[in-house]
């Protein structure tokens, strides 16, 4: 059952901790998942529509999407952390610049981006991988989401202040309403008026606006301080916007690096089976990732405030609850894939004997890098919030980047395609490992130097 909201930024003071943490964290879970699932809608629309070769058109074009949601998150989170902390310090004017000045940003860079793109669009285009079966298609959705991707962006970062305003709930309800008009709106253009594909990148941008639409009645609470102030542009701003976000920008971008790597991995040691089998994974992957990445979502303005706030035992507190929760889960996922992974290959539809044996070990050994990604992802988002951005970005770029290609290139040499399965477990493995070190010397720097005697 859904908490309550009370009182929005006051019951973080007022509350337990842990009540105020299930209430930031079943919603964040929630629209996270929801977030994860539109392109995947546009996916299946098309693909029953107008067949594989126009799918193949959108997936082409998938990275544009991605690179969207990643610029939101990068200045959505940098900016939504100093927002919190100067909520939680009683700077409330200060809050609202920093909520100005963050869409403005958003907003003024993804319209560069997209006319820079826009204009070597089918250069881009063809980098992405379009051929001329599916040039046609990837022009049409990509054309769309350069034009008026700005849409996503904004909608995307303002549900993050939103939460960080005391109001998760609504920011939920606005990713469900996107989602859910996506949907709608993917029916009605494609199979109703016959917009072809270029109907679902629409029905991807209008389900954006009308989810934005919902989270501006979070304007005609009582409660909310979330105001606009003039805009004004302010570098050393953007700069501490830009680098506290940064590592949640290259956390977008290592998806595409993870998913990139493990398909030339798989492709020169196990050929198009073991493609298929890792297709099969990454499915599933992509919604824990979703999971966990909505964990860190839910303990970012928690720490924000309680930092800005100078309420030092709540913060502690919080993240201990954060870590033992992420764990569970992660324990929780593990032996569910241990148990189950022949079931879960089977939600996917028949497969060859030698595609369903190698996803179903894939399964089970990929799955160990649960027990160690989600305190990871959490670990990420706390040293963001207290400003260790150089910890937050190794954590990033080592675990699906340095480490897990270091390792995708040795392992398979020992063991196959067990190394490759094994290669993201042992990276979260040891950037956990490098995690704990840094805060037991941390922990250790500041204890009290003891008065000798004698």
């Amino acid at each position: 059952m859904m908490l309550k909201e009370q009182n929005g930024l006051q019951a973080l003071e007022t509350e337990s901790t842990g009540k105020v943490f299930v209430r930031y964290l079943i919603p964040s879970l929630i629209g996270m998942f929801m977030m994860s699932i539109n392109v995947v809608v546009d996916g299946i629309f098309v693909g029953h529509r107008f067949g594989e070769v126009a799918l193949a058109g959108v997936n082409v074009a998938v990275p544009v999407f991605s690179i969207f949601i990643a610029v939101s998150l990068w200045i959505g989170i940098g900016g939504a952390t100093l927002y919190s902390k100067s909520m939680g310090a009683k700077r409330y004017e200060e809050a609202r610049s920093v909520f100005t000045h963050s869409l403005t940003l958003i907003f003024g860079l993804t319209l560069l981006l997209a006319a820079i793109a826009f204009g070597f669009r089918e250069r881009l285009a063809l980098f992405l991988g379009a051929n001329d079966e599916t040039m046609p298609y990837v022009m049409e959705y990509m054309s769309v989401l350069l034009a008026c991707g700005f849409a996503i962006t904004v909608q995307n970062a303002f549900s993050v202040f939103v939460r960080n305003d005391g109001n998760p709930t609504l920011s939920m309800i606005s990713l469900l309403v996107t989602a859910g008009c996506n949907i709608v709106l993917n029916y009605v253009l494609l199979f109703v008026l016959d917009f072809g594909v270029a109907g679902s990148a629409w029905a991807l941008v209008g389900g954006a606006v009308i989810g934005a639409c919902v989270l501006f009645t979070h304007f005609m609470r009582k409660d909310s301080t979330l105001r606009f102030t003039k805009p004004r542009l302010s570098w050393k701003l953007a700069r501490s916007t830009l680098a506290i976000g940064f590592p949640s920008f290259v956390a977008e971008i290592g998806i595409a690096v993870f998913t990139a790597g493990y398909n030339m991995a798989m492709v020169r040691w196990a050929g198009t089976v073991g493609v298929s089998a890792f297709s099969i994974l990454n499915y599933v992957h992509s919604v824990m990732l979703m999971l966990f990445l909505g964990m860190g979502s839910a303990v970012q303005p928690l720490i924000s405030y309680y930092r800005g706030a100078k309420l030092h035992a709540r913060q502690k507190e919080t993240i201990r609850i954060a870590v033992r929760t992420a764990f569970g889960a992660g324990l929780g996922i593990f032996i569910i894939g241990s148990v189950a992974a022949d079931g879960i290959v089977s939600l996917f539809g028949t497969f060859a004997v030698e595609v369903r044996e190698l996803a179903v070990t894939g399964i089970r050994l990929f799955f160990i890098a649960y027990l160690f990604m989600g305190v990871n992802f959490v670990m990420m988002t706390y040293f963001q919030a207290t400003d260790q951005v150089r910890m937050a970005t190794w954590i990033t770029v080592a675990r699906e980047m340095l480490l897990m290609v270091a390792l995708l290139f040795t392992l398979p040499h020992m063991f196959g395609t067990t190394g490759i399965w094994l290669a993201i477990p042992l990276s979260e493995l040891i950037v956990m490992l490098t995690v704990y070190a840094y805060v037991r010397r941390r922990s250790r720097a500041t204890l009290p130097v003891r008065p000798t005697t004698g």
